[in-house]
């Protein structure tokens, strides 16, 4: 069987069942539900999605190759601790692909995706005045894939689609949303102004402020990059929670 249901009720495909679970716990992690270094239990996980522990299973294994959990164990599983390596590395990745992209979109814009584009910026101003931090981040991730998008090449979004997941989980660790809204708001004017030597620019400049907040959200404020806040250079992990609590 693929998922647990009552008699006579529709059997949910296998395939179903595994997306459905590995998109709630993917997201679970991403909004800080579940959080570094929380075990997952198969049978506590099957249990709560009244499925098999076959799906469950399988998504698990989806979430280690996606880079949120790892095996501490055989047996047990836990969410990943992020450290400066792994935050280095995605907003390095951040950095050369959403930079292109940016280029792209300020080409080939439409008034139609301006406006959409547009729209989600409203939403955007919304949940900030509302410090909704789920919603902002929804909303931010949406108005980076929108721009993704509007860059017209398949190849790119392919390239991101691995770690788009990471991206998210990352990028909400930065909680300074107002600061958030006028960069994308910059950056919407620069693509809007059809210059992809200015969208490109105004996007280096807001990876690179988002990769100092998230550093600073993450690993104290000093920034040192040495993963514990205390400035010894040691290295430490620390969790990554959603609002960059330890």
């Amino acid at each position: 069987m693929s998922s647990l249901a009552p008699e006579g009720a529709k059997i949910e495909p296998l395939g179903a069942v595994r997306e459905r679970v590995l998109g709630t716990l993917r997201q679970d992690i991403i909004a800080g539900r579940l959080r570094p270094g929380d075990r997952l239990v198969e049978r506590e996980l099957a249990d709560r999605f009244g499925v098999s522990r076959v799906p469950v299973r399988e998504a698990i294994r989806a979430l280690v190759a996606e880079g949120f959990v790892h095996f501490e164990t055989p047996r047990r599983t836990v969410v990943r601790r992020l450290t400066p390596a792994d935050v280095a590395e995605l907003f390095e990745l951040r950095e050369a692909l959403e930079v292109y992209a940016a280029g792209l979109a300020a080409s080939r814009a439409t008034p139609e995706s301006l406006a959409e584009l547009s729209a989600l910026l409203d939403r955007a101003a919304e949940a900030t005045r509302a410090d909704d931090a789920e919603t902002i981040t929804d909303i931010n991730t949406r108005f980076h894939d929108r721009v993704l998008a509007m860059a017209g090449n398949s190849l790119l979004i392919s390239v991101m689609e691995p770690v788009d997941g990471r991206l998210r989980w990352l990028t909400s660790q930065n909680t300074e949303w107002p600061q958030l809204l006028t960069e994308h708001r910059e950056l919407y004017d620069a693509i809007a102004s059809g210059d992809p030597a200015r969208a490109r620019a105004h996007a280096l400049t807001h990876v690179r402020t988002n990769y100092r907040s998230t550093v600073r959200h993450l690993f104290g404020d000093d920034g040192d990059g040495d993963g514990d806040g205390d400035g010894d250079g040691d290295g430490d992990e620390v969790c990554g929670g959603p609002h960059g609590r330890p």
